[in-house]
């Protein structure tokens, strides 16, 4: 059959039409940018220009990520290129294993030993940490930050109500839980639970998670203000400051701090993009930095 010109014209305007439209779909938000409060794109160096000794970097990301790993291994070298010492701080490893973070930095247990000692089954490879950890040099320091699992695990059960002294005396000085947008946000993540006496036992075990973080974290860096603290922590702790910045603030009364979330992409409609990344109307900007990424090793 032979197309009259006009059809053809037509058919080729439609396939460029569909190009055009693929592209501006799969390209809404570029992988491996920079965004200042999600809305101008920025270098690293830029992102890191309000860094200096005494501050604290939170870098909040997607658990287990090889691509993320290395966001945040460039992150901790760049401050080190600026002449600072920079010690990490883990959300995986509870305050009562510093001894044991201790041993294994100083060769005095193999690697396979700590992860069996600290119970490492976080259900992803140590692989996306090791890097990060071992970054850690002379002078430097690698922070247990979080609370004991076992203590979180019995508030997020029986209520705070239910702790003994011992386990009170875990909790950080003057605990606070966190504010009321915060709780908002954790409602809608955990959407299953119902009932109200579970969901505020669950808050609370969030709130002691975030609260003893950042009191470790403060009382490190206030002992050591010639370094820069960088934190690594889940992201869901960082966005829009509900959680962990909020208790930083709050703690080091003035203290530098900067945030980082760690925001995959991948598998996202542009709409979904946008709302990753850009400021929220009800909640303002995710975190200070916003560093996009497309994870492919999940």
């Amino acid at each position: 059959m032979k197309l009259s010109m006009p059809l053809i014209s037509a058919v080729i305007l439609s396939l460029a039409l569909n190009c055009v439209a693929n592209a501006q779909m799969a390209a809404d938000i570029p992988s491996d940018q920079i965004f200042k409060q999600g809305n101008v794109a920025v270098s690293l160096d830029e992102a890191l220009g309000g860094v200096t000794p005494g501050s604290i970097v939170v870098l909040g990301e997607q658990h287990g990520t090889l691509e993320q790993a290395a966001q945040q291994l460039y992150i901790i070298d760049n401050i080190k290129k600026k002449g600072m010492k920079v010690s990490v701080g883990m959300e995986f490893f509870d305050f009562t294993q510093q001894p044991l973070v201790d041993q294994w930095r100083a060769g005095q247990i193999s690697e396979a030993d700590f992860l069996n000692k600290i119970g490492w089954g976080k259900g992803f490879s140590f692989d996306a940490y090791r890097r990060q950890v071992t970054s850690v040099g002379p002078g430097e320091h690698l922070i247990a930050l979080n609370a004991p699992r076992s203590l979180t695990g019995k508030v997020a059960k029986t209520g705070l109500g239910s702790l003994t002294d011992a386990e009170i005396n875990l909790l950080p000085p003057n605990l606070q839980v966190g504010n009321a947008q915060y709780l908002k946000r954790f409602k809608e993540a955990i959407g299953h639970v119902t009932d109200p006496q579970k969901l505020e036992n669950y808050f609370m075990a969030q709130s002691i998670w975030d609260d003893t973080m950042a009191y470790r974290a403060v009382d490190f860096i206030t002992k050591n203000p010639q370094q820069v603290l960088v934190i690594i922590v889940g992201e869901f702790h960082v966005q829009y400051g509900g959680g962990l910045p909020d208790r930083i603030k709050a703690r080091s009364r003035g203290r530098n701090l900067s945030t980082f979330s760690l925001v995959n992409l991948q598998d996202l409609n542009a709409t979904e993009q946008e709302k990753a990344v850009k400021p929220s109307v009800e909640y303002g900007a995710r975190a200070d930095f916003v560093w996009t990424s497309r994870i492919l090793s999940h």
